[in-house]
């Protein structure tokens, strides 16, 4: 949520932020609300002022055997209008209902863009392999050795659900426990946390009300996280920190949950684009004044687990038309898929500031005790399935197997290869 009291400061560029985010929402709107509202609460005062001056009065005329029935009148009515201003929060729900709207500001470094069209390349890793046959894409792949289904799984679940069996499922806990302990070796806490949160939860972390379409609900009134950044977030709501404690990092390994409404006909096969699906998170609660070291420093761990797994992949900056909403700076992990010949996001990394801390009212205390919110960053490190994809595509043989990459062997009991 961003800070009313920058948009009373700054209308022109925050109008200006929000035509960059392809946003129609305007200072002048909020600021009229807001007016209303400070208005409000000086008639408030004003009415408490005057019914302290009344009962002083009446104290006085009862002090002096006095006649008090008019100013009792009167201070009936002047009670009865209080209730009534202080009962109508009218004008505060409207006010944040339109606030919770509203994405944030883009950081100064981040370019002006529609789309992804308009997003810049930072860096490529690696050379997109030679096959000196036709590449098949990883569904292709995964049927053909019997290890991943999608005609069982739409049966039980419906379209945008897949099942991996014998060495697939394997393969993907070996790179879930593998990015584990990269982001434990970076001094990430791993965390085990809830996969059904309550309303505020979701609020705090940016999923309310903006992306209601997009998670699931229970009928109870619980949301099936969509990424377990809303968990982990959660995890300092309403806390204020001692600045030595920070950054805070947390890691966790959960299973995901997404409507994908609005994405009729793209992906429809395979598992790029699922209802469920797992994914390794990176959350950071940390200062003001790192946080843009802290986005690098996570950034790099995604790259890190591409890197030693010898995919290649492409470092993006997003322009301000393709960020998600929380975000304030956002770097997209892009790794090649042999099938479509382009590379495919896997992870994005975003510094989102202190917009989640506002609504979690998560804070920071420093030494001369001087109070702050923190700042809250997300990464995936990576999207499971997505790396499962990517290795099943980029390490196939011609006759339908697939090389083990060299550092997952470990963790695949010394497997060097997957075939029927």
């Amino acid at each position: 949520m961003i800070d009313i009291k920058f948009i009373r400061e700054n209308p022109a560029q925050f109008d200006e932020a929000m035509q960059a985010r392809g946003n129609s929402i305007r200072s002048e709107q909020i600021l009229g609300l807001d007016e209303k509202k400070r208005k409000k609460i000086q008639l408030i005062q004003e009415l408490q002022a005057k019914r302290n001056k009344i009962a002083q009065e009446i104290a006085t005329l009862k002090k002096a055997n006095s006649d008090a029935t008019q100013i009792l009148e009167e201070s009936k009515k002047v009670n009865q209008q209080l209730v009534a201003q202080e009962s109508d929060f009218t004008i505060d729900n409207e006010l944040q209902e339109i606030l919770l709207t509203v994405p944030n500001i883009p950081a100064s470094d981040v370019v002006k863009g529609l789309n992804e069209n308009d997003n810049i390349e930072i860096e490529k890793f690696g050379t997109p392999r030679n096959f000196d046959f036709i590449p098949q894409a990883h569904d292709e792949i995964g049927e053909k050795l019997q290890m991943l289904d999608f005609e069982q799984s739409a049966q039980m679940s419906g379209a945008r659900f897949s099942t991996l069996s014998s060495d697939l499922a394997h393969l993907e806990r070996a790179l879930a426990n593998f990015m584990l302990d990269i982001a434990i070796d970076h001094n990430y806490t791993e965390i085990s946390p809830p996969n059904l949160v309550k309303s505020d939860a979701m609020k705090f972390s940016g999923q309310l009300p903006k992306f209601s379409e997009e998670a699931f609900v229970t009928t109870d009134g619980y949301w099936l996280i969509p990424t377990s950044e809303v968990s982990l977030v959660n995890l300092v709501a309403k806390k204020t920190l001692p600045e030595n404690q920070l950054p805070l990092r947390f890691t966790a390994y959960t299973p995901c949950y997404r409507r994908e409404a609005g994405s009729a006909g793209k992906d429809t096969r395979g598992m790029i684009r699922q209802h469920q699906f797992k994914k390794v998170e990176l959350v950071s609660i940390t200062t003001q004044e790192n946080s843009d070291l802290e986005h690098e420093r996570m950034t790099s761990i995604a790259c890190t687990i591409l890197q030693k797994l010898n995919l290649p992949y492409r470092k993006i900056l997003l322009c301000t038309g393709d960020m998600g909403f929380c975000s304030r700076k956002t770097y997209d992990i892009e790794v090649w898929m042999p099938s479509q010949n382009k590379y495919r996001e896997i992870s994005s990394c975003s510094n989102c500031g202190d917009f989640q801390s506002r609504r979690a009212n998560i804070k920071y205390k420093t030494k001369d005790g001087k109070t702050f919110f923190a700042h809250t960053l997300n990464g995936s490190s990576l999207a499971v399935g997505r790396t499962l994809v990517a290795i099943l595509e980029n390490y196939q043989n011609a006759n339908g197997s697939v090389e083990i990459p060299q550092v997952l062997q470990n963790y695949m009991m010394g497997k060097k290869k997957i075939s029927c």
